[in-house]
């Protein structure tokens, strides 16, 4: 439990403000949202970090609301659609006089589009439509960029790896315009509670930014439960046992929950799995309350799913749903994660690790916002990372949360920007220093691949296609591709290109919507993928092959006669074949072999070798080397996410016995976006705490010779062999020896109190 700290109204707060406030119950702000709308007010750029309902919305509310009663404008910047209509929808019930407050995405229909432009003063929108949108047409924005008083960026933890070195050339760009019409906004950040926020403010803005952590809400106590599904007599491949499903977990405990009245979240890491939960919990409740409604979907009963791609009214009205008490369950995808007003929760499941200690936190913190007792559980999946947290509860509770990730010189990311800004303005040499160390080379390729044009004042763009295009925000990796019912010619979703190869190649098994269907073709070419409806009594698995070369090494260190590295790679991969396996048991049935072209990406990796003389000691003890790298591969790629902000599907990795460029046993683990995210060089600073937990996760699991929960690994292109689990302990024994005892230690950053 801990007591509130309240300070005085600001006196510059206007009246209309203060008084509406007051009508909801708050007399007076907490002391941190007070400070950091001071700053902002004294026109330094701030970030408050602080934790989950702590009254972050109001910190910056203050200070907007009277820069648009001076005649100023505010930009907000939201992750989300979703965060951005539950600002929108706060901001409208407060209804105070003279803020034209309007919400810009691509939900808002066109006639209404020239409107907002013209006329609101605080406009509320997300980095893509900033990105094609406003930026492009910036003459169009003119009356309010002149006037910008605010930048708010909230959530601003979300804006890591690629996805935040997007932002982060985004808001140079802004800035930029923002100069051409004479406005020097000041940026308001909210973040949930991260290591260093101020340094990641200033890396993400540009700019000097204060910070603000001691957090002067009141919070409740919460109970924080681990929970690791029993085992079940079922097995795998190898012998591997069979944990019961964290989604059937959370279905039947979000079922009991609801049963009792207690009002809950379920956050699921997939579509699929929220609308799974959702449908089992409900009719789970059925059975316990037979006589009362059961959860037949959105509206309908008193659990449903929420998730992204569903309608915004839809998605509105569960909100409202939830927040009234009409529904007592509600299992969501991340979406929910961000600052959507639902408070009165009593309860939180947390199906599978969602990638950071913040994100935890986050989740966490949607119950018990109205100060009352509240629980969290935290389920985990059968997976390395979950497993080694339930089994070692010190590496959540009273550890830091992490540093948010990201790298604003990576020149995959920077170059399409510096093409988009030169669309808008020419490039001049003033803006270099703007852009960072990396703008001039990056601008002398751009003018090589003849993209951009250099004259005696600087850089243009002469094309005429949209140089917004080239840059892809949210790092998908290339134009999706398009999967359509060959017969119908019916669209039924689409894939990431980066992903097209492994899950609709020719003869792929693809799940839409609870519906099988056999890709029939494959055009790379036109990014389209033919699919026709199919029950076959198997499923299919792609098998690939990755090469990785080094092209040019940047840190390292001797640990005893291994080493350590860090630096750029060029990864190809090949998907060559896909195996068929028996859709009951999992057992492969047969292989095709595929012929499609193979992929290179350029990008950065963390290495770690062993000297052929331990290698051949290892040898001697019967360790099979080959098995062993890749056992210690998978567990370290499954590891790798609790000391970045990352997934384990943002990184991939290579093992090798004899890798041709270090002439040693070598193990790589490498970001899998152009340029490098930050992961792999967050692994090479905190590599001896990380590798020394990768030996605790294996040596603690209690299987015999390797399951999903240590060392098999659900995207092996080599379907999980060879591995070798006990000399996976005896090589990483090896290796450690000659480790430092500390690795470079993140900033000290409490989590929040639970």
């Amino acid at each position: 439990m801990r007591e509130g700290r309240t300070a005085p109204w600001p006196a510059w707060v206007p009246e209309a403000l203060v008084s509406r406030v007051r009508a909801e119950g708050i007399d007076a702000p907490w002391a941190h949202q007070a400070e950091a709308a001071e700053h902002a007010r004294a026109g330094r750029s701030v970030i408050i970090a602080t934790g989950t309902a702590s009254g972050k919305s109001l910190a910056y509310l203050m200070p907007a609301a009277a820069a648009v009663e001076e005649g100023g404008t505010v930009l907000y910047l939201a992750p989300t659609k979703a965060l951005a209509a539950d600002q929108l929808r706060a901001l409208r019930e407060l209804e105070l006089p003279g803020m034209r407050a309007a919400g810009y995405d691509g939900d808002t229909p066109f006639e209404e589009r020239a409107w907002v432009r013209r006329h609101a003063d605080y406009v509320l929108t997300n980095p893509d439509m900033l990105h094609h949108a406003i930026l492009p047409q910036h003459r169009a924005w003119a009356s309010m960029l002149r006037r910008l008083r605010y930048v708010v960026v909230d959530e601003s933890h979300r804006y890591r790896g690629v996805f935040g070195s997007h932002v982060a050339a985004l808001l140079r760009r802004l800035r930029r315009v923002c100069a051409r019409y004479r406005s020097e906004p000041v940026f308001v950040l909210a973040s949930a509670t991260i290591a260093a926020p101020g340094a990641v403010a200033e890396r993400l803005v540009g700019l000097p930014v204060r910070e603000v952590t001691a957090d002067g809400s009141p919070r409740g106590g919460k109970d924080f439960v681990l929970w690791e599904p029993p085992l079940t007599e079922k097995t795998r491949e190898r012998g591997a046992p069979v944990r019961r499903p964290a989604t059937a977990e959370a279905a039947e405990l979000l079922a009991e929950l609801a049963a009792d009245e207690v009002r809950t979240l379920a956050f699921v890491r997939s579509r699929r799995g929220a609308e799974s939960v959702a449908l089992e919990a409900g009719e789970r409740l059925a059975e316990l309350r037979p006589g009362g409604p059961a959860g037949e979907g959105a509206g309908g009963g008193r659990i449903a799913a929420y998730r992204a791609g569903y309608l915004a009214s839809d998605r509105r009205r569960l909100e409202a749903e939830l927040r009234s008490g009409e529904l007592l369950g509600l299992a969501t995808t991340n979406a929910l994660e961000l600052g959507v007003d639902i408070s009165g929760l009593d309860a939180v499941l947390i199906t599978g690790w969602p990638g950071t200690r913040a994100s935890l936190w986050q989740q966490a913190g949607r119950a018990g916002r109205d100060g009352r007792r509240a629980l969290a559980v935290f389920i985990a999946r059968d997976d390395p990372l979950d497993t080694y947290l339930v089994h070692h509860p010190d590496a959540v509770f009273g550890r830091p949360v992490e540093t948010t990730v990201f790298d604003p010189d990576n020149p995959y990311v920077l170059g399409p920007h510096l093409c988009a800004a030169a669309a808008e303005l020419p490039v001049g040499e003033a803006d270099l220093e703007l852009f960072g160390p990396a703008a001039p080379a990056a601008l002398a390729e751009l003018v090589e691949r003849g993209l951009l044009r250099r004259r005696s004042n600087g850089w243009y763009w002469t094309r005429r296609e949209r140089a917004s295009d080239l840059a892809d925000l949210r790092g998908s990796g290339g134009t999706p591709v398009q999967i359509v019912e060959a017969d119908s010619g019916v669209l039924l979703g689409s894939v990431d290109a980066a992903a097209a190869h492994s899950t609709v190649h020719e003869g792929a098994v693809y799940l839409h919507q609870g519906e099988t269907y056999l890709v029939r073709r494959l055009d790379l070419d036109d990014a389209i993928a033919l699919v026709e409806p199919a029950r076959p009594p198997y499923s299919t698995w792609a098998r690939g092959v990755t090469r990785i070369e080094v092209a040019e090494p940047v840190r390292e260190c001797a640990w005893g006669e291994a080493s350590l590295h860090f630096g750029t790679v060029r990864v190809t991969d090949q998907v060559v074949a896909y195996q068929l396996r028996d859709a009951a048991t999992g057992t492969p049935v047969g292989e095709e072999p595929l012929d499609l072209p193979p992929r290179t990406l350029h990008t950065r990796a963390c290495w770690w070798t062993v000297a052929p003389e331990q290698a051949e000691r290892l040898r001697e003890e019967g360790v099979e080397l080959p098995g062993a790298a890749h056992a210690a591969e998978h567990a370290s790629i499954g590891l790798l996410p609790l000391f970045a902000t990352c997934d384990r599907w943002d990184i991939g990795g290579v093992s090798t016995e004899a890798h041709p460029d270090t002439g040693r046993l070598t193990v790589f683990v490498y970001d899998g976006q152009a340029g490098g995210a930050g992961f792999a060089e967050r692994g090479y600073l905190r590599a001896a705490d990380w590798l020394r937990a990768t030996r605790a996760l294996i040596a603690d699991c209690e299987c015999p010779t390797g399951c999903p929960s240590c060392i098999q690994s659900p995207k092996c292109g080599n379907g999980n062999e060879p591995l070798d689990k006990s000399g996976a302990l005896r090589l990483l024994d090896t290796l450690l020896a000659g480790a430092p005892d500390v690795t470079t230690p993140e900033p000290e950053t409490a989590q929040p109190a639970a």
